[in-house]
């Protein structure tokens, strides 16, 4: 019990470290004294678990491939956090898949109405939509029903929505939806239609799943839909809301992506995010009034942070700034797959920092004692941190001064493109609200402002 809570409270603080934001919304669904399956998308490999694990009230014990039990420190972790080791074809092309002991081992959980995880997806990926998912999660649940018809247990759909899967200090929106009741009409039906009621019951899992998830054809089309999101939506909107917004556009996408309306506003739209790639800027960085007065307070500002957090980095910035640059390398040099990548810099950053910090306080130890042992384990995490927040105001001082430089030499073509920008808001707009379904909620007022 000591060590899961040790091991869960170094999983939330490398969640809050690798993540500028997570928002978690919907937990009032995850019911407490139930049997509950959580099933989520599966795009970010180790780091999904360990975010809905941090993410939600209850402990969930999650099913993992068998070989990640190889590795003894993942075997810690994973034994700590109670996951269930789980052959796979994939993994075993040769030998005995009999998973009959891990089930066993999940079917316990839930009969003492705990929580189990599984992404149903069957492996992670970096595709831009929710793939087909495997019948698992309903075979599991439906089974379970079965053979304990008192059993009261629920299915809770997770949302994993990443700003960007494999970038250090990105963001995350964790969405736990309704719960879906598996009771004895399902049991009965599973008695008498075993395939057809898992069927029906892994259909209705996945449309759960591409409600709470962004789902596009491709990467093109949904960088595509991210402008025409941008243009559509006011400024300093949430987390919550971009995340719907998205969803919407996408869905409304596949309705009318053969209009020729639709197409040529497309076109021009696509035709406008080229433009700002050549002159090497964003949406966000156009829409400001980039005049020199903003600019210079903004500017004051970003430096006066920068300067209240210099101190705090000072200390152990010689080794915490190669330390997080060679774990970012290393994550997109030696890993095959995209969708690891991100599960390779925080594995990589978390192994490197904590094998740096038990060397500096066997060294602090050894030369000053406790008390310098002691100074050293509150000094250096501090300033691990500040570190991060100087290469992040680092960053925006850099984009800033280009902003500058480039609204001072290419004036004219920003004045062109804030004009291509407004015509084209003003025409989504329309054509928005022209489509719009009739009695779904807007999500924006038709009076805000589109500054």
């Amino acid at each position: 019990m000591l060590l899961r809570v040790l091991v869960l409270s170094l999983l939330k603080l490398a969640v809050r470290i690798f993540f500028r934001q997570r928002k978690v919304v919907g937990t009032e669904h995850i019911p407490e004294g139930r049997a509950v399956i959580f099933v989520g998308n599966h795009p970010n490999s180790l780091i999904d678990p360990l975010v809905a694990i941090t993410s939600s009230p209850r402990h969930i014990h999650f099913a993992a491939k068998d070989v990640l039990f190889e590795s003894r420190v993942l075997r810690v972790f994973l034994g700590a956090m109670g996951s269930v080791p789980i052959r796979r074809r994939k993994d075993h092309p040769d030998g005995p898949l009999d998973n009959a002991v891990a089930f066993q081992a999940l079917y316990k959980v839930l009969e003492d109405r705990g929580a189990i995880g599984i992404f149903p997806e069957g492996v992670s990926h970096d595709e831009a939509h929710l793939m087909k998912i495997k019948t698992g999660a309903a075979r599991i649940a439906l089974g379970l029903v079965s053979q304990n018809p008192e059993l009261d247990l629920v299915i809770v759909p997770i949302g994993l929505n990443y700003t960007n899967p494999r970038q250090f200090r990105s963001r995350v929106l964790v969405q736990f939806g309704e719960p879906l009741s598996v009771d004895s009409a399902w049991a009965a039906r599973y008695e008498s239609e075993t395939k057809a009621s898992v069927d029906s019951l892994t259909d209705t899992i996945q449309k759960r799943l591409e409600g709470l998830t962004i789902n596009a054809p491709d990467w093109r089309t949904v960088r595509l839909l991210d402008g025409v999101r941008r243009l559509y939506q006011p400024p300093r909107i949430s987390l919550e809301e971009r995340i719907e917004l998205a969803r919407r556009f996408n869905r409304a996408y596949l309705e009318h992506k053969n209009d020729p309306k639709v197409q040529e506003l497309l076109e021009r739209v696509d035709e406008y995010q080229e433009r700002l790639e050549d002159l090497d800027l964003t949406d966000e960085e156009l829409r400001r009034a980039t005049t020199s007065r903003r600019l210079f307070r903004t500017f004051v500002l970003k430096l006066a942070w920068f300067f209240i957090w210099l101190p705090l980095a000072a200390p152990g910035f010689i080794v915490h700034a190669p330390l997080g640059l060679l774990a970012g390398w290393g994550g997109r040099r030696f890993t095959p797959r995209k969708d690891v990548i991100g599960t390779a810099k925080m594995m990589a950053g978390a192994s490197v920092v904590l094998l740096f910090y038990m060397a500096l306080l066997v060294f602090a130890y050894g030369y000053w004692g406790s008390h310098g042992a002691l100074i050293a384990l509150a000094l250096f995490p501090l300033s691990g941190y500040a570190t991060i927040r100087v290469l992040e105001r680092t960053a925006s001082l850099r984009r800033l001064i280009g902003r500058a430089t480039r609204a001072f030499f290419i004036r004219r073509e920003l004045e062109e493109l804030r004009a291509m920008r407004q015509l084209l808001q003003e025409n989504l707009i329309e054509e928005v609200h022209a489509r719009m379904p009739e009695g779904l909620v807007p999500l924006f007022p038709k009076e805000v402002s589109r500054s």
